[in-house]
This record gives structure tokens, sequence and C-alpha cells, in this order.
């Protein structure tokens, strides 16, 4: 007879018995964010979203037990946002373009920061982050996405560059405004890190 504490989940983390992975036939917020960290660890997910290529996790976190007990001690596990989504496990804002889930740089952040620091290297083509070529007027468009979301003009440009750097000013002081709408609510961490993030150009 086999013993259920030690089947791996998505062949990786190990659940125990400790913890319940449902309350009222419910995954809790626990198991919810542990498996798909889990998940975002095989190469399945590689192969479906290739920004997860060789993403790992810490021997610590493939415990279910483990990560149930962190979860709990973190600041923002157990906040929601405006519109009542849980706050998500991010792992590259304290280092950035870090693939390791740890307990030593994983924080909570809501749903408007992660989307924050996106670049869509792969959709955006060979262009820097926040740059277009526009072929109607010949000139290198910068665009944003502002505080409510909407996609803002920038300004045309000779050259990716002068377009890029209309973008990084822009985007710089937008994430700090926005880390200071969540400044009290944040780890602190994590508040520094978004303070102190400098847009590259080969992000």
């Amino acid at each position: 007879m086999s013993n259920k504490s030690n089947v791996l989940v998505y062949g990786i983390g190990i659940k125990g018995l400790k913890y319940p992975s449902k309350l009222n036939k419910i995954f809790v917020r626990e198991y919810r964010t542990w498996s798909g960290m889990l998940l975002r660890c095989t190469e399945k997910e590689w192969g479906r979203k290739l920004t997860y290529i060789n993403t790992t996790c810490s021997e610590n976190f493939k415990s279910y037990s483990y990560f149930y007990e962190w979860c709990n001690k973190q600041i923002g596990f157990k906040n929601v946002d405006e519109k009542g989504k849980v706050w998500h496990l991010d792992k590259d804002l304290l280092v950035k373009g870090n693939k390791h889930y740890s307990e030593d740089v994983c924080v909570f952040v809501p749903q408007r920061i992660n989307s924050l620091l996106i670049s869509c290297k792969r959709s955006r083509g060979t262009t820097p982050v926040g740059v277009y070529w526009y072929d109607a007027k010949a000139k290198f468009i910068s665009q944003c996405t502002d505080v409510g979301g909407k996609s803002k003009h920038l300004g045309s440009y000779n050259t990716q560059e002068e377009a890029f750097q209309a973008y990084k000013g822009y985007k710089e002081v937008l994430i700090k405004q926005i880390a200071n709408e969540y400044k009290d609510r944040l780890d602190l961490r994590a508040y520094e890190a978004l303070m102190n993030y400098e847009v590259d150009i080969d992000d």
C-alpha cells in the first residue's frame, strides 16, 4: 500500500499530511500557490510558456508543509487586490531575472505590480521594451500603460534609443507611484526594490 504522504506533486513536491490541500472541497490558498509554483518548474510548462524555461525551486519549497508555514508568515500572503484577487508569489522582483523560487527571494505582490514588470519580450519583436516602429511616420514610437491601465503615447522619435529613454523615464516614475500606493501593505523589501527599480534597454 502506497504512502500518500510521499506521493510527488508534478514529480517535484511532497505534499505530506500535516496541512490540508482542500477545505470544503475547495483548494486552499496555500496549496494553489504551491502547486502553481511547482507546475512552473516542470518541463511540460516550459514548453507551454517559454518565460518559465529553467525555472526551479528550493529544496524547502518542495515541501508543502514548509511552504504552507512560510506563506503564513509572509507580508501580503493574505491580501487581496482591488478586484478581490489574491496577491501573487513573485520570484524576480528582489533579484531581477531570477528563475529560482526560494524562501530568500520570494515576496507577495498584487497582480497590478506583477503585470507592471512584465516586458513581453517575445511579442514585441526586436525593438526595446516600450518601443515600436511606425511605418507611416517612419518613426520609433514610445508608449507605456499608464496608472489606469490605458496605453499612453510618449512621443515619436528618430532612434529607438531616444524612444526607449522616454519610456524608461515614464515607467520608472510610474513604478514608484504605484509602489507608494501599496507602501503600507507591501513587504518592505518589495517596496524598496520597486523604488530602486531600473528599466534596462534589454529587458
